[in-house]
């Protein structure tokens, strides 16, 4: 149970006692709470109970509300309606004294999940050697918001990265670098050089023969070959490392395990999946064939674990990395935040994992697909030229909007001052708009709406933030944070209290879904419920001291709760913007 547990728990519990007492014969019934336009809460779950039992809905409904006169400090009301569904509306003094409550809990009365265990989360993924793009934006914010929401939750997360650092391409790289003193000093030289070297491979025989037994040499060791490896490999992280730290994402060099990693790990694998008889061989390669798999000419479509010509594919270091992070590692949960093109591959390697023992019944594993983002044209987002957009212009871009909108906001700024904002809310902006949008569909990337002061937007959101502590710095200095509970509420105090309620509520939502966006709607929704509070029931003018302090109250609450939220979804709450 949570620290504070939340009213909508409070007021189920008693009510499941409120049913049990007043139908003794009913069978289990849960009362399926639900907040309503007509009440506080509708409880729907009584039809249920008289379907059962034979019995007019209505008549168990009055007996329940009977019962419920003599057991429930919280409820102000309660009124039969309909055919047997129950209306509840919660006590002023109930809202004012959870809000006090959670004020004064350093987690806001949110408490862990239940069943918190160890979560392996496989997020970003970039490739050494080549500059991360619009693509990585995605698997990186949203892993980034998953792997705290599901820390804050009790849940031990393992953070990894698995990096694209093996394989021919280097075999390349590394040959053309030498042969033509090509130089690689940083990442987007090393990406403009693979490109070249990849035409080179391609159009020369010769060159690409010698690229393949660079690739040989690397694999056995060969100093000089591996040293050149090393050295990109440093770079390139270097890179990434820049990149998170913009971001603002908890990623580390620590939490960076390439494919290189597991390649000492393949041989057993490919031979523990053919002694096993989960891999078989099929025209030289080592395969692993499903039912109901196939092409569109109705052939079997395999998962290649070895390749005929000996090579290992993604499969195989896929698997090695499942078998590692279960036994080595003691993951309850594998969770992969990949594109959702890859659900095929992710199925497939779960299932051979799950026939080859690596994957127990009691280890859950889940790839956490995510849509394309789009550009105006309703395709996938390029560049003007029709490559592939960098993350790092994109973040530029997106501060750079953030530094105008401030600036002609806020003139007088001085620049580091400015600086700092249009970081916090460019980056913010950024981040918000990816993760508010549902995990699974594609969205249409546009600035200009993700830097709006107004609407569903990061910058919204931290305006809000930044509003309340505008109006907390200019309270009285001896003004408290404590409930009266003599006040009665106004509707938009009500409103407020209520929503604040829910907080906890909507990060377990995010756990089980794994879905950002919910905690986003939330987050939206308590800002938007402020902004009518702050209209309707002033909060310094208020008309006398009791009043103002349990507007304050929920000032102050509602400014934690949005920087809790915030923070979750790897964005900054600015006290001042």
């Amino acid at each position: 149970m949570p620290a504070v547990p939340s009213l909508a728990a409070t007021v189920h519990a008693g009510l499941q006692q409120a049913i049990g007492a007043a139908l003794p014969d009913a069978p289990d019934c849960d009362p399926q709470l639900r907040r309503s336009d007509r009440a506080d809460f509708q409880v729907n779950g009584l039809l249920a109970a008289a379907k059962a039992l034979g019995a007019n809905p209505r008549e168990l409904a009055e007996r329940v509300c009977a019962e419920l006169s003599s057991r429930s400090a919280e409820l102000a009301g309660w009124e039969v309606s309909g055919p047997g569904f129950l209306n509840l509306t919660l006590a002023d003094s109930a809202l004012l004294a959870q809000a006090e409550a959670r004020l004064a809990d350093d987690r806001l009365g949110i408490g862990q999940l239940p069943g918190a265990g160890v979560t392996v989360l496989d997020y970003s993924q970039p490739n050494i050697a080549k500059e991360m793009h619009v693509g990585h934006l995605r698997s990186t914010v949203i892993g980034d918001a998953l792997a705290r929401i599901l820390s804050f939750g009790g849940e031990r997360v393992v953070r990894r990265n698995h990096l694209g650092d093996w394989g021919t391409q280097f075999g390349m790289l590394i040959e053309y670098r030498d042969e033509f003193g090509a130089d690689g000093a940083d990442v987007a030289s090393l990406d403009a050089l693979y490109k070249t070297s990849r035409r080179h491979f391609e159009a020369d025989p010769e060159f690409a023969e010698r690229a393949r037994r660079r690739v040989v040499a690397l694999q056995a060791g060969d100093p000089p070959t591996v040293a050149a490896w090393q050295q990109i490999v440093d770079e390139s992280k270097r890179y990434f490392e820049a990149v998170y730290q913009r971001l603002d994402v908890l990623l580390e060099d620590a939490d960076a395990v390439g494919e290189s990693h597991y390649n000492p790990m393949l041989a057993d694998v490919c031979a523990e999946l053919e002694a096993s008889g989960v891999a078989v061989r099929s025209q030289g390669a080592l395969c692993v064939f499903f039912d109901g798999i196939l092409n569109p000419d109705g052939d079997p479509v395999p998962l290649i674990v070895r390749k005929k010509d000996g090579g290992y594919g993604y499969a195989a270091s896929d698997l090695a990395a499942v078998r590692e992070r279960v036994a080595t590692l003691g993951a309850d949960r594998l969770l992969y935040v990949v594109d959702s093109r890859q659900a095929l591959h992710f199925r497939m390697v779960f299932e051979t994992a799950r026939r080859a023992g690596w994957l127990p019944p009691e280890v859950t594993a889940a790839h956490v697909p995510f849509g394309m983002v789009l550009g105006p044209d309703g395709r996938p987002f390029k560049t003007r030229a029709g490559g592939t957009v960098r993350l790092v212009d994109l973040l530029d871009e997106a501060v750079d909007r953030a530094a105008a909108v401030i600036a002609e906001k806020s003139p007088d700024l001085a620049p580091e001052q400015l600086a700092e904002r249009a970081a916090q809310v460019g980056i913010g902006a950024l981040k918000y708009a990816d993760l508010s949008n549902a995990r699974t569909r594609d969205y249409v990337f546009d600035l200009a709406r993700m830097v709006s002061l107004t609407g569903d937007t990061g910058v919204y959101l931290q305006y809000a933030h930044a509003r309340i502590h505008s109006i907390l710095r200019k309270a009285p200095a001896d003004a408290g944070y404590l409930a009266h509970p003599e006040v009665a509420l106004t509707p938009a105090e009500r409103s407020l209290a209520l929503l604040l309620d829910e907080c906890g509520a909507a990060l377990a939502a995010v756990a089980e879904s794994r879905e950002p966006h919910r905690l986003c709607t939330y987050l939206y929704q308590l800002a938007v419920s402020f902004s009518a509070f702050y209209e309707h029931a002033p909060v310094l003018k208020a008309p006398d001291a009791a009043t103002r302090e349990n507007r304050l109250l929920l000032c102050r609450l509602t400014a934690r709760t949005l920087a809790l939220g915030l923070g979750l979804l790897g964005m900054a709450a600015p006290e001042q913007l």
